[in-house]
């Protein structure tokens, strides 16, 4: 293959990676950074105040129009095995989940309520992560590109030992954990509030330990380890407890955290602690939701799986007897020529 043919497919594999790696970055603080808005969130403020800042739109749109390149292409190649849709709609779902943290109302009253603020890191990590894991689309790259470039470039990089660290569940686990952990109870949750870069950082941070963490849990990409039905549901349920550990941290808090919302003047809503009480449910019982019905899911997929086993497993018996019963036919006819034989 000419070498500018083999960049331009390069470039066409990289454009996903590299939309979801600036995505976070790119969070568009404008709105979110500015003075406290003038009326109170509502639910038509939130779910249809949208602010399309350049970047992170562009963003999405690319990335959204390559998985639909991606898809067509890959069935256009194998119509025998196409791409599940249900792959695309948890993509697009993921999709959904990112443009309304950093798009729509939320991002207009993350810095100013920290419950606001708490929908905004649920999107990210417990809605858009484990979304876009399910849509399986290290599987989806792998299928589109060449033997050369997957044996050169791609199988390199999943078999790395950065990605193999990264990738091992302890420390996905740890990390996910870490970054809850040392975010909200470190001087940086409140920097993030006063400094757009540091805002956009900390969601960079938030996104890729989340998909990180999320990828062994769905294990249907291509991984460097592999957990069992009943160690990914510890995995997940072990999280489910450190998070609703947090969310109680939180809430029993007699002071406010963060002295942005602590000195913030805002002419409407509740008091700087009742926001931060309601953000600690919002924690608790979003996460615990979410990691229960992934859990759920883990376990339907567990007895999926076993029941697959089985037939398989009864599907080879069946095979073994009727070798058995052919042998025994055989043995048979040949005792029943020997007793014909003259002189049997």
């Amino acid at each position: 293959m000419p070498r500018m043919a083999r960049m331009r497919r390069l470039a066409r594999l990289a454009a996903p990676v590299a939309g979801l790696a600036g995505l976070a970055a790119l969070a568009g603080p404008v709105a979110a950074h500015g003075s406290v808005p003038i009326e109170a969130p509502t639910p038509t403020s939130i779910l249809f105040g949208w602010t399309f800042e350049p970047l992170p739109t562009l963003g999405l749109l690319v990335i959204a129009t390559w998985w639909w390149w991606a898809v067509r292409r890959v069935n256009s190649l194998h119509p025998a095995n196409p791409v599940r849709r249900r792959r695309s709609v948890a993509f697009y779902g993921g999709i959904v989940a990112l443009a309304f943290a950093v798009l729509s109302g939320i991002a207009r009253y993350d810095t100013t309520l920290f419950s606001i603020h708490m929908v905004q890191h649920v999107l990210l990590m417990l809605v858009a992560a484990p979304l876009l894991a399910l849509a399986a689309p290290i599987t989806l790259v792998l299928r589109l590109s060449s033997a050369e470039t997957r044996h050169r470039w791609l199988l390199p990089i999943l078999h790395s030992r950065v990605v193999r660290f990264m990738a091992f569940p302890v420390t996905a686990w740890v990390m996910f954990a870490g970054m809850m952990w040392g975010v909200h109870f470190s001087p940086l949750f409140n920097a993030s509030l006063e400094d757009p870069l540091v805002h956009d950082i900390e969601h960079a941070l938030f996104l890729t330990g989340a998909l990180f963490y999320w990828w062994p849990a769905v294990a249907l990409d291509p991984a460097p380890w592999r957990m069992s039905h009943p160690a990914r549901i510890g995995y997940l349920f072990t999280q489910m407890t450190q998070n609703t550990f947090l969310a109680v941290v939180i809430l029993n808090a007699t002071d406010v955290l963060y002295p942005h919302y602590a000195t913030l003047v805002r002419p409407w809503g509740m008091a700087a602690i009742d926001d931060q009480r309601l953000a600690a449910g919002i924690m608790w019982i979003a996460g615990d939701a979410i990691f229960l019905t992934a859990i759920l899911l883990v376990v339907a997929g567990w007895m999926r799986a076993e029941a697959r086993d089985e037939a398989r497993s009864d599907r080879q018996a069946d095979a073994e007897l009727a070798q058995i019963r052919v042998r025994e036919r055989r043995l048979a006819e040949r005792l029943a020529d020997e007793r014909t034989e003259p002189g049997g």
